[in-house]
């Protein structure tokens, strides 16, 4: 008997969303590849190349500055095309973020140095990296919301599996970024300061035009053509302002995932190569670390379908915080061995377990009109404050007190406390269906 054509093939629907659920992977890939590069090599050589009269210190802080510049550009991206996200539509923004991202990367490798064109070159650093802020602020939001949405027609009960596909991009990138760099950091001193910098970036635009052409081929979600029909009275960030608890909760469930990863990838780079470990031996730990991300970030996702968002996320911030300074001593034992157990631990395991069901969770707290910007503002907010100043802090308190890893172990666990705290407050979502309109709130005993 020869089986129906339902049944031999799959539906248009579960076509389509696989289809966007590569899309997302994909379309993040490229957008952390290029975000993490920088501060991959901003760790490495951009103090002495772009603030050369700073000391060595300054000079560091300095480069994480700019960092951090990507960082506070990302709300703005949130809010600017989760706007247009919320008003268009969601596949139009997301082209429109993975050229701006590819394009200012692809700029950074082919900028002058402070010895070629002076103050200008940090200026234009700091330019170009903000752009990428705003890029990847409007990214994150429309890729996540595009998987989400399409799964709830035909995959409702498995959002959080979906979703990982997109969260998927993060580590991916990181061990892309962390691989590139290391071919590249194995040239000699010279040659990787003249030049072989510029390689991740300029590769970039190979990455980009894979990206663009998947992307193209996705279908608008499902959920926003369906209330596009419908009348709208304000803009979406007029409403979220309104009602501004969802994206205020959003924020905080976030802090102690982008802190752990912002501390344990790029500022771990200068940390454990000042503390006398080879370039290759710290960007090979980062390495192996998110491969072991990319095993367990689904894990965590799918799980979080089952027993809900909450206690996962829960349990890879209580993770987080007891491993806090357990991880920080291997690190400073001086074995290489015990590096990349310490970055396994901390950032292949905790912070998976609390970054992976986040993509659902945010996605659930918001209606479809305002989801792209509530989510995204939500999204960013979290980066800002947990991946963009964390650096920062951590670098000057290590300098003001003459050395030592206890201010890293101390910030690692006060943004896992932020989400432990969020989260026990949150009101379980993964139930939720995700065709309400308008934002809902979201505290423990409050009805959405």
């Amino acid at each position: 008997m020869q089986p129906s054509p339902s049944a031999a093939q799959p539906s248009p629907d579960s076509r389509q969303l696989r289809r966007v659920a590569v899309s997302g992977l994909l379309g993040t890939t490229v957008e952390f590849y290029d975000f993490l590069v920088y501060g991959t090599v901003a760790a490495l050589v951009f103090g002495e190349l772009f603030f050369p009269r700073a000391d060595p210190a300054v000079g560091t802080i300095a480069a994480f500055g700019t960092f951090a510049a990507g960082y506070l550009a990302r709300p703005l991206g949130g809010i600017l095309f989760g706007h247009f996200g919320d008003r268009i539509g969601r596949k139009s923004m997301l082209l429109l973020t993975m050229v701006l991202m590819g394009c200012g990367s692809f700029l950074i490798g082919l900028l002058p140095t402070y010895d070629a064109i002076g103050v200008w070159a940090p200026i234009l650093l700091v330019a170009l990296r903000v752009v990428q802020g705003i890029a990847i602020g409007g990214e994150w939001g429309g890729a996540m919301l595009m998987v989400v949405e399409h799964a709830e027609r035909t995959q409702g009960s498995r959002r959080g599996l979906w979703s990982s596909f997109t969260q998927l991009g993060a580590p991916l990138g990181s061990v892309l970024s962390a691989g590139v760099v290391t071919l590249v950091a194995g040239l000699p001193d010279d040659d990787f300061r003249s030049w072989g910098w510029r390689v991740p970036f300029l590769l970039s635009v190979v990455l980009l035009a894979v990206g663009l052409f998947v992307r193209l081929k996705v279908a608008e979600s499902p959920l926003f053509a369906q209330v596009k029909r419908e009348p709208v009275d304000k803009p979406p960030i007029v409403e979220l302002l309104r009602r501004p608890k969802p994206v205020l909760l959003a924020a905080c469930v976030g802090i102690g995932a982008f802190t752990t990863q912002s501390l344990l990838t790029s500022f771990m780079i200068s940390y454990a190569v000042g503390e006398g470990y080879t370039r290759p031996q710290v960007l090979t730990a980062v390495t192996i670390a998110s491969c072991v991300a990319l095993a367990v970030l689904p894990a965590a996702s799918a799980l979080s379908d089952r027993v809900g968002r909450r206690p996962v996320v829960l349990a890879g911030a209580v993770a987080s915080a007891a491993l806090a300074f357990p991880v920080l001593a291997l690190v400073d034992s001086g074995s290489p061995g015990l590096l990349v157990l310490a970055l396994a631990l901390g950032h292949g395991v905790a912070q998976s377990t609390m970054y992976g069901p986040l993509g659902a969770l945010l996605t659930e707290m918001f209606g479809t009109r305002v989801r792209y910007t509530g989510a995204s503002l939500g999204y960013q907010a979290a980066t800002l404050v947990g991946a963009g100043f964390s650096p920062l802090i951590a670098g000057s308190l290590i300098a003001s007190y003459g050395g030592g890893s206890t201010p890293v172990s101390l910030l690692l666990c006060a943004g896992a406390a932020i989400t432990a705290v969020t989260v026990w407050r949150l009101r379980e979502t993964h139930t939720d269906a995700l065709d309400s309109p308008a934002a809902t709130p979201t505290l423990e005993g409050t009805p959405r």
